[in-house]
């Protein structure tokens, strides 16, 4: 009887968005292969029994990019697991996908970072998978390319063990919230982008005393929003705001929340939509993906957007913005019973149950890691060419960073 393939996943591997897809495709993936993960260095989660298991490596730290790998500490965990397949997540650091080529090492990505001079240089990848409709846009032109819907666990986001998990982790806030109608969003580490501050400026303008507003981060918000940090503390001593600012593992504080606001400037998938959907949570959203790919009319509202930017990074989708009144006016919809949040709650659930359960959307998944390439090696030269190009371009910026920045000297 044969092995099965070994598939190598590398990635951020904590608590965050990434290392939750990547986790996601690893439980998916060891149905039917061995799976080993490299934990790139710089974001790790050593110690947590969650994250810290015997097939995950932890890449040395590299602190010349987010993405950056050491070369030889790769290649060794490439030859030590003696992997058939490698999988990347959030790669923007070029050099361990032309080594896996140069090996002869099939390798894939999951699509999320991509400016308009990289989206070439993904002909490096024997496939691609894009999991919203947005992404699979702009890489449909790859042979290798495949759209699959993104999900979540449908079981583990569910009412019921939302609500448990509150009760045991945080009772004191259940008590305190149940009378009020409370708006939630997940901020993560990254408020600006998640447009927290438009929620901020929207909820102030939400007048009905039932109305509350649950803001959960993984930093401390008032540093990340100076300018709003006298508004944040108005609310809280209104008592119309509660902040918590810790890390809460899976399935997180939906169980808190009635309506899930998440007023994103842009995103890869915006995993918490999905998550809050299937928790029981309508949604407010920008009219715009992939944020409008997981939302119906009956358990959410999607909000157009007035104004559009470009990212400082030049990063290939531009990103949008709403108007805080037109969120605050949303809001209220919930808040005075012109839209029906009974109602709202469970068409959530079923939109859940019946479009973002993962366990059905990735059945093709697996297979994909054992297809033969339709790339061909044409294209994968030319891409290895502009991949060359771009690192010699990006190592002339770093030197110049470096020469105008003294300190990073010491960090390269």
């Amino acid at each position: 009887m044969n092995e099965p393939k070994r598939v190598g996943i590398v990635s951020t591997w904590f608590e965050r968005g990434a290392g939750y897809v990547s986790r996601q495709y690893k439980e998916l993936l060891e149905k039917k292969y061995q799976v080993f993960v490299y934990a790139r260095g710089g974001e790790y989660a050593k110690g947590d029994p969650t994250w810290d298991t015997p097939e995950v490596t932890w890449g040395r730290r590299n602190s010349i990019s987010s993405t950056a790998i050491d070369l030889r500490d790769f290649e060794r965990w490439l030859d030590r697991n003696a992997i058939d397949v490698v999988f990347f997540n959030e790669q923007k650091w070029w050099d361990p996908i032309l080594l896996c080529n140069r090996k002869g090492i099939p390798n894939g990505a999951y699509i999320d970072y991509y400016t308009e001079e990289t989206i070439p240089i993904y002909g490096l990848h024997d496939f691609l998978i894009c999991n919203t409709k947005k992404h699979y846009q702009a890489f449909n032109w790859h042979k290798g390319a495949h759209y699959v819907p993104w999900g979540t666990d449908i079981d583990l986001f569910s009412p019921v063990k939302t609500r448990e998990f509150v009760q045991e982790v945080l009772p004191h806030v259940v008590q305190r919230l149940k009378t009020k109608t409370v708006f939630f969003q997940s901020v993560g580490v990254v408020p600006y982008r998640k447009g927290t501050d438009l929620l901020l400026r929207a909820f102030e303008e939400v007048k009905d005393s039932k109305a509350h507003l649950l803001l959960h981060c993984q930093i401390n918000l008032r540093a990340e929003l100076p300018k709003l940090s006298n508004l944040v503390d108005w609310l809280i001593e209104s008592e119309r705001l509660t902040l918590i600012e810790e890390t809460v593992s899976a399935p997180g504080l939906y169980g808190l929340g009635d309506v899930y606001v998440y007023p994103s400037r842009l995103e890869g998938i915006g995993l918490t939509v999905p998550e809050a959907l299937s928790c029981g949570l309508p949604v407010i959203v920008p009219n715009e993906g992939p944020m409008n790919e997981f939302v119906h009319e009956d358990c959410g509202i999607a909000i157009n957007p007035v104004k559009y930017f470009t990212r400082a990074d030049a990063y290939y989708w531009p990103q949008n913005e709403i108007d805080p009144g037109e969120l605050a006016s949303a809001m209220t919809e919930f808040v005075n019973g012109t839209r029906s949040l009974d109602d709202a709650k469970l068409s959530a659930r079923r939109h859940a149950e019946a479009t973002l359960d993962w366990s059905k959307n990735a059945l093709g998944i697996v297979d994909i890691f054992g297809l033969e390439s339709e790339h061909s090696k044409v294209a994968k030269e030319s891409a290895a060419e502009l991949a060359i190009r771009y690192n010699r371009r990006r190592k002339v910026r770093l030197k110049e960073m470096i020469r105008r920045v003294p300190i990073l000297r010491r960090l390269t």
